[in-house]
Parts: structure tokens; sequence; C-alpha cells
């Protein structure tokens, strides 16, 4: 989230679209009421079901799933055409009078640069003409053809109404009222805010899904402001905090990248991370690179890393290619990986293509499962009740299974998706052989450090010189971690307030730099529990942390204009007033310089302005783009000639596992129910009470055709597998009119499981496919393509 939970009371118009916070985020949605009820806010729900969201909503527009970017650049076209737009904040803080190059150019679907063997993209045209002191140029007055604003207007020229109602079946009437909802916040005295979830990121252009909401708001003028911004809601309380800390697999703590093999030394790995200013004075934020970087080296290895040894950069592991998860099981398919630690993830349940993942497992020599619960993962080898449709005696696969706490067994703290870390305390004591994560890897640790010593083996340097330094390096504290993760003055051993506090010379230490200030030598900020709010805004900096700087509205100085004078005095976040900023939030900006030399308020871009051009950082172009789900129910793309992602990853053999239309003519989707958080409330006897089984969701006039009725068993069938389920045949879905056909949309809970107290199910991902976002690999999980018939014998 740019902003937080609580903001969303100061919003006037809240679009829930690609996600639904009621059902999923049934107390974070609290706030979403407070605004309806107190500030008269209008709630719009944009979904393929009429969801628990849209039953409260004043506006709901169905769409078909997959096509959120037609929608929303239709939007942007319609904000354009109507001069609904708020063109002091563009032309102050954005990059719509950036001129870009003359070789960048888009046709029939694909933009400059494209290899058709390789099915990716050339980036260097998608770039700013820069001047001879290597700034971008501009054009003020937007007259230029080439500048951002004028490639942007005739990009999203083609997304009129009729158009976007052909693509996402969205009725026009609706479309027509969102729009003029959403128009509405363009005026300084109003804003709106987006929330979405997994239902933007479960695309293979979940990216652009994001980038193009977010354009939206910048056209606006509403990132930076009291309710406005981009908001994820996070799935689990903790989503969050595992991003920050280097979830992806090529990540490190705090969003630092992890070095390829191109980075063959620290020089060159610092270069190519360390972005060099685009615009005369501005403040270029990750020109503190090296500082973070630095400091968390020194984190890692304590003493041992040294200037003369480049601070421990050879011992951190290069990649070569994107081993994320998806392309780790495809690897262990086909017999590449020997062994895996699964920590954390049910994976038979969750990853794409269930009898794929199933057969990958197999074929381990081993497999480590730390979890708190007895998961079907765990379990694969079994056949327990014929639900894994395999032979025990043929699977030589060695499953060590080792009982973890869960969180309320434990202490530590907890990032929400407003970047809150919260300090929770231990509940209770864990059941019998359990133990913490960090307890269990920390023997690991020791372990292999002992192995090595008395058995040498291959590269043994990186896990000695591991700094460990803790009261007891088997079980190391929470507090001891966060107050590494933190940071320190190696001179002074003083626990670091901030970030502006680390160094690049070594003489700094912090694990994940966002964190700084979380625990510094005032003690836990994250324990805090002062909700005092002076402002009535929902600013309460004495509550927890929130990271960075216990920042609560990222981007803030943009709730200014370039005087330093609000936009709007109702929504003073910070002010410009007797020669100093005052303000309810900590400054997203150096609180020392002058509104002049503040320069732009996107300090984490090196031209300091919001990107409607996104340069070269995504996969598939700098503008979004609509193109089809990798399995289309209509087969072609009505905008032009690419129907798909022309720069999805697709790994070997996939392609042939992906269906027809003609085969599999419905669109799948799944989704979470309240009654049952991912997989782990199947094993709480209540929840399973409440929800005991899965179903698939369809509308009335497909199961008229199929002649089924509620309560029916069906076979749901995709090119990669089938599942026998009930059906709930419902008014929530409705068929949609899409490029001259109707198209059938059918919903999935992902709650199938047969290693719990509901009852025994296949879970959904037995359908789904493997492709997955061009730039995350997350799996296209809400748009697959299916067949649906009435089961015989059941």
């Amino acid at each position: 989230m740019t902003n937080h939970w609580i903001d969303i009371k100061n919003s006037n118009v809240i679009i829930i679209m690609g996600g639904n916070a009621a059902e999923a985020h049934p107390v974070g949605f609290g706030w979403v009421t407070e605004a309806m009820q107190h500030n008269n806010a209008k709630l719009i729900v944009v979904d393929p079901r009429f969801t628990r969201s849209a039953a409260v909503a004043d506006y709901y527009a169905p769409l078909r799933s997959g096509t959120d970017i037609a929608f929303l650049l239709g939007v942007i076209r319609y904000l354009i055409e109507t001069k609904q737009v708020n063109y002091d904040y563009v032309k102050a803080y954005t990059n719509a009078g950036y001129i870009v190059r003359e070789d960048f150019s888009f046709n029939e679907g694909l933009f400059s640069g494209f290899n058709e063997e390789t099915d990716s993209y050339d980036k260097e045209s998608w770039y700013y003409e820069l001047d001879e002191e290597g700034h971008a140029k501009i054009d003020p007055s937007f007259e230029n053809p080439r500048c951002v604003w004028n490639l942007m207007k005739q990009h999203v020229d083609r997304y009129d109404f009729e158009t976007v109602s052909n693509i996402t079946g969205t009725p026009i009437a609706d479309y027509e009222v969102v729009c003029q909802q959403i128009g509405s916040t363009h005026t300084h005295d109003r804003a709106a805010t987006f929330m979405y979830a997994l239902g933007w990121t479960h695309h293979t252009k979940g990216s652009q899904n994001i980038r193009s909401m977010a354009m939206v708001q910048l056209l606006l003028g509403n990132i930076g402001v009291l309710g406005g911004g981009v908001n994820a809601l996070r799935g689990h309380s903790n989503v969050q905090g595992a991003t920050d800390m280097g979830l992806l697999c090529q990540s490190l703590p705090g969003y630092l990248k992890l070095p390829s093999d191109k980075d063959t030394d620290l020089k060159t790995y610092l270069k190519h991370n360390t972005p060099i200013a685009l615009r005369p004075d501005q403040t270029n934020y990750w020109q503190n690179y090296p500082k973070f970087f630095i400091s968390q080296m020194k984190s890692y290895w304590g003493d041992n890393a040294t200037a003369a040894n480049d601070f421990g950069y050879d011992w951190v592991p290069k990649w070569d290619k994107q081993y994320d998860f998806t392309k780790h099981l495809d690897m262990a398919y086909h017999g590449e990986v020997n062994g895996y630690i699964i920590q954390g993830v049910n994976a038979i349940n969750s990853m794409p293509n269930r009898n794929k993942v199933l057969k990958a497992l197999s074929n381990l020599k081993y497999m480590v499962v730390l979890d708190a619960l007895a998961t079907e993962t765990a379990t694969f080898w079994q056949n327990a009740d014929g639900f894994n449709e395999v032979n025990p005696a043929e699977i030589m696969t060695e499953v060590f299974r080792l009982p973890t706490t869960c969180f309320a067994e434990e202490e530590g703290s907890i990032v929400n998706s407003g970047r809150w870390m919260q300090w929770h305390w231990k509940g209770a004591n864990p059941p019998g052989e359990a133990k913490p994560d960090a307890e269990i890897l920390s023997g690991v640790l020791m372990e292999m450090r002992k192995l090595y010593k008395q058995e040498g083996g291959k590269l043994p340097e990186p896990l000695n010189a591991i700094s460990w330094d803790y009261h007891n390096p088997l079980s190391p504290h929470a507090e001891e971690v966060a107050r590494e993760l933190n940071g320190k003055d190696l001179l002074t051993n003083r626990q670091i307030s901030s970030f502006a506090e680390l160094k690049d010379d070594g003489s700094t230490a912090s694990a994940c730099w966002i964190y700084a200030g979380s625990w510094t030598e005032e003690g836990n900020l994250m324990a805090r529990r002062d909700n005092h709010d002076p402002s009535g805004k929902g600013v309460t900096p004495g509550w927890a942390f929130a990271w960075p700087a216990n920042r609560r509205v990222l981007y803030n100085r943009a709730s200014c204009d370039l005087n330093g004078k609000p936009w709007d005095p109702k929504r003073t976040i910070v002010e410009w007033v007797d020669g100093k900023w005052h303000g309810i939030d900590v400054g997203d900006f150096n609180m020392k310089l002058t509104p002049q030399q503040s320069a732009g308020p996107f300090i984490m871009q090196p031209e300091g302005v919001g990107r409607f051009f996104a340069l070269k950082l995504l996969a598939e172009g700098p503008f979004p783009e609509h193109y089809e789900p990798m399995e289309s129910p209509i087969g072609v793309n009505p905008l032009h000639k690419v129907t798909s992602n022309p720069a999805v990853r697709m790994l070997p053999g996939v392609k042939e596992t992906l269906g027809s239309h003609k085969d599999f003519p419905y669109v799948a989707t799944t989704y979470c129910v309240t009654e049952h958080f991912n997989f782990w409330s199947t094993h709480a006897r209540l929840a399973a009470i409440s929800m005991p089984e899965t179903f698939v969701e369809m509308d009335e006039v497909l199961a008229a055709e199929k002649g089924i009725a509620n309560g029916d068993w069906v076979t749901v069938s995709s090119k990669r597998g089938s599942i026998q389920t009930k059906a709930l045949v419902t008014k929530r879905l409705q068929p949609l009119k899409v490029n001259g056909q109707l198209v059938h949309t059918v919903g999935l809970p992902r709650h199938g499981s047969h290693n719990a107290l509901t009852r025994k199910s296949y879970s959904c991902n037995v359908l789904t496919t493997e492709v997955g976002d061009a730039n995350t690999q997350v799996p296209e999980f809400k748009a697959f393509l299916v067949n649906i018939t009435k089961a015989e014998g059941i």
C-alpha cells in the first residue's frame, strides 16, 4: 500500500478491482464502510462475480476475467477525452512531458525491439531522449509528438466504450457510470483509492494490471494524498513482511537485487544497480544503493566482510536464470533437482498443474517439509483414499517432516498491507516437538559447519563466514534478529535510528535497510500501541512502526504544489510554512530542502516523477496493452494480431499443456472464501463445519444448458486434469457478450483438501496452468479454460 488501511476513510471514491475485500479482508473492510458512512464515499466494485463486496457497493460492473487492462485503458481514454485530468499534478509530477526516443514505436500489438525467435524484447528504444549532460529532455507544452503525453493519448485512443465493452463484456451503461465516478476525483478536493489483490496479480500480465491503475491515479493526482494511492491487499498478515525480506528468487531483503552472473565483481554490481539522476539536482534516492548493500553484507558476514574482499561479495549466490518456484518444480519434473526444502507453502495444493507437481516431487531423492500442519505436500507419497493416484512403492523420495510453530506460538513482528511493522507476543507454547523455523534452520547451519569441518566439501567459505553472533546460536531470539534487521553503527555499537545513517565504508550494518528505525536506542518501536490521532485523519505515528522511516503515506510531497502549498488544505499531510516544512506525517523527501530544491516527489525514480511511460522495466512494454489470457475463450485478440502476451516466459513443454476454447469453452477463475484462511483453517473444526466442502460456482444459463441442478456432482476438466465437485448454481455470475459470443465464467474456491477436516477433495490447482506473469512468473490462476459435465455415478 502507498497509503494504509485507516486512510481509506479519507477517500471519496473507493474502487475494488482485482480483489474482494469484504470477503477476503473483512476486518480491513471496516474502513471502507467507515468512508461510506461518514465521508459519503462511493464504492465501486469491478469483478467477474457479484461478490460480498459488490453486495454493499454503490456501483457494480461485471467484466471478463483477464481483461482488466482494457477496462483501465478505456478509463484513461475517457479521462483525457473529457478533460477530467488533474493537469497541475500531471505537469508537475509525472513524465507526461518527457520526450521519448525516435526509434520507439508500437505497431500491431508489438512494441519496438521484439525478437520473434526468442519471444523477448530488446528494450533499448524504450527510453527518453537525453541531452549532452545525460538528462532527459522535456517539452512542458506537451506539443512535441514524441512526448509521453501524446504517445499515451495515441496508445489508448483505440479503447473507446464500444471496444472496451466488446473485450471485457462490461455493459456500456455500467462502464460509463464507473468512468464518471472515477473521473469525479480529478479535482484537488476529492480523492479515489484503488484496492487490489490476487485478482490482479494472478495473470500473465499482472504487473501491467497494476501499472494501468497507477496511471489512472497519476492522471487524477491521487498518489501521495490522503484517501488516495495504489493499495495492495495482502492475503496473509505477513505477506508484506515476506516480500520485504526477499521472498522472490532474485531479490535480497529491502528490495535489493540478487547479483546475476553478469555482475562479476562488487564494482560492476553496484554500477548496474545505482541509477544516475535523469534531471538536474534531482534527489535520486537509489544513489544510496551502495550504502544499503554494503551494510547488508556487514550484517551477513560481520567481521569477515572487509574492503579487501569486497565485503564478502563473492560469497553471495549469483543467478544465471530466473529460479522461481515454478522453474524449480519444472527442473524436478525433468530430473534436474535432487532435493527440496519446502518451508511455509503447501506446494501440492498451491502450485499450478498439480499432477505435474506430484510427478516432480516423486523424482526427488529427499524432501524436507517445515510446516505447522501435516500438509498434502508432506504426505504426497501416500495414496490415502485414492487422491494422489500414486504407487507409494514406486516413489523413492525420502520425506522429512520438521514440525514448526505457528505465529501465535512465537514472538516477532508482522508487517501488514500498510507497511506497519507490529510486534506480537507469544500466546501459547508449541505442541509436541514443534520448534520455531529460526531454531530449525540454526540447527541445520551448525550441523553443516560441523560436517564441513569433519569431512570437508565444496565451497565451505560462505557457511563458515556467516555472522551468527546470537546469545544462543542454536536458537536466535526474535529480538536479536529484529535489532540486526534495523542495523547499528559498528564503531559505537549503537542502534541506528534511520537508514540515512548507513554508510558504504563498512562502518554500519543493517540486514534490511527499509526496517532501519524500527528498533533504535529508544527500544522496540514496533511494540508501540499509542493510537493518538491529533489530525483526525488516521495518522497515528505512535502506533507501531511503518517502513520506511515511520512514514504512513508514500510520495506525500505530491500532496503539495511546487511551492509547498497543499493542493487541498483539508488533506494537508506536509506543507511549507514560515521557511520550514511541517506536517502530520514524515515527509517522503529531504525536509531540509526548500520546495524549489526538493524537486520531484517520486525520489525512488532517477527523474523524480511518476511514470506513464515505464522505460525498460517491464517485460512486455513501457505502456500496458490488452493481451488475452494464455487460454482465451474467444481465441483472438479483437485489437490486433498478437493474441496473448508476446513476452511471457514459456518453459519447455508447457505450451503443449494449454487448452483451446474449442475443447474447453468456459473461463475459470479462482478465489477465497471468508470461512477458510487458505488451507490453514480447513484443519479447524468450526471452520470446516461452516464450509465443509469446495464447489464450482456457475451461472443459471450455463447450468440449464448442461442440465445441472444446484448441488449436483459435476466434472470440471482442463488440459491439465479434472476434478469432481458439487455445483453451486447462482445469480452471482452472469454470461457476458464478448466479441459477438456469449462467454460463461465459473468460479472455483481454492480450498479443496484431502488432509484436513473438510470433506476430502482435490484443490482446483489440478486444473490451473503454470504459465504466469511475464515479470514475476505468478501463475495465471484467475483466467484459464475448463469444460464442465454432469458427473455420472457419484
